[in-house]
Order: structure tokens, then sequence, then C-alpha cells
């Protein structure tokens, strides 16, 4: 069964044998999600995070580029291609860059002398984020001699859940490991973790069908990416002596 919001918070107030108007409850509940939602984020390669975003451009003879975040935060990149011969980015060409060093840039392209159209990239600094003086940028090699569009392929943290965000991805597909994750953490909010919790199984039962749960969900992220058996969309057959594919 999906979960959304509402269904969230009433499953674990009746898990956690507490009112959902309760407002150490309410407090803490934003905490519960966010280390849930952080935790499947990370050990689950989702597809369902990978976006692209093509609404910045290249500065003319500046090397660096500041990654756009109309779609989110990029927390892993996985593709750039530098867009030319097209007025909007749809219609254009898509030149692929490589990711490299800084020393390989720094060595290569010292300067804008040689600019052109990119292909190579690498990363220049990762904080985007208040009181950091740069924001997420990466630098090119060569240096950029016009302004081009940027497709920036790649990995974000989707909008969490919330009263405002009724449902999302994990709280669709993977509701069971979503209340899961969501349950280690409380166990911690109830002082239910360690030898001198109350319960001091809670944490341990709940971690152990998380990880129950995580595997199997991780095989069947990976037949998404077609990184199943033999490189497929299907499952491993255990008495299979050779993997079809």
């Amino acid at each position: 069964m999906s979960l959304t919001y509402s269904t969230y918070v009433s499953t674990l107030s009746s898990l956690t044998l507490i009112p959902s108007s309760n407002p150490q409850f309410t407090t803490i509940l934003p905490n519960a999600i966010d280390y849930a939602e952080q935790r499947l984020y990370r050990e689950l390669d989702l597809i369902a995070e990978n976006v692209t975003d093509v609404s910045a451009s290249t500065s003319p003879n500046d090397r660096r580029f500041t990654l756009p975040t109309s779609k989110g935060t990029f927390q892993i990149i996985t593709n750039i291609n530098i867009i030319t011969g097209a007025s909007t980015p749809e219609s254009g060409t898509r030149n692929p860059c490589t990711p490299t060093s800084r020393d390989v840039l720094d060595f290569f392209w010292p300067s804008s002398t040689g600019a052109g159209v990119p292909n190579q990239w690498c990363y220049y600094t990762q904080a985007n984020l208040a009181g950091f003086t740069q924001p997420d940028n990466i630098i090119f090699g060569p240096w950029p001699d016009q302004a081009y569009p940027v497709e920036v392929i790649g990995k974000i943290i989707p909008t969490p859940l919330s009263q405002d965000n009724s449902q999302t991805f994990l709280s669709l597909y993977y509701p069971d490991l979503m209340i899961a994750a969501s349950m280690i953490f409380f166990a911690g909010a109830l002082k239910n973790y360690g030898a001198q919790a109350d319960d001091p199984r809670s944490a341990m039962s709940w971690t152990q069908q998380y990880d129950l749960l995580m595997r199997s969900a991780n095989p069947w992220e990976a037949r998404k990416r077609f990184a199943g058996a033999s490189w497929t969309a299907d499952a491993v057959e255990p008495t299979a002596q050779s993997q079809r594919g």
C-alpha cells in the first residue's frame, strides 16, 4: 500500500503509540522524514533521482560554470553536454564532455587562449549553501569561446514528503522502507536505542527489518538500470550456472 503524508503520519503514530497531535511528535516528525529519505536516496540508486537541466549557459572566456538549480541541487553529475548549432537546446547538437582532473585542465588550458567548445570538465567546488562564498561550480576545458547552453544530467535530492508535498516516489513505491527507516529514527527519539533503553531491541528489530527490505529493493532498482543478470533487466536466477543475457 502506498503512503500519503497523512497515512504516513497515522502509521507512525500507531507504531510509536504517540498521538499525532502530540507536540513532541510533530516536532520530531520532519527529522524522521529527513533521516528516512536521505538514507534511502543514498542507499538506493534510484532512477527517480535523475534529472536533466538545460537552464544555464557558459560565459565567454570564463571556464567557470555554476550548476543550475531549477530542478534541484545536483548531488551527483553523470553527464554534461555542450549544446551547439541551434537557438534552443532542444534542437541543438549535444557535445559530450569527459570528466577529468583539475590538473589536466590547468595543464592543457591554463588560459582562454585557444578557447572553443568545451569537451572536458571537473568539479571546482560543491558548496551551494547559505554562508558559502561560492556556489556549485565546475570548470571547463577548453575555455568556452561563447555562451553555450549546457545540459547537465545527474541526481538530486527530491522535494521531501510534507503536508504540502503529500506523496513522493519513496512513499509511493517504497512505503515499507520509508516506514522502517523512520521507525529506526523514532527508536532514538523514544530513547529505545542502546542498553539503557526501555526496549533496546526496538531499534535492532527495525534495523533488521530495514536491511531485509533493502536486500530486495536494491536488485529491483538495479534491474531498472539494466544492471541485472548479465547487464539485462532480468533477475538473477539462483539455480542457473550461467546467467542469461
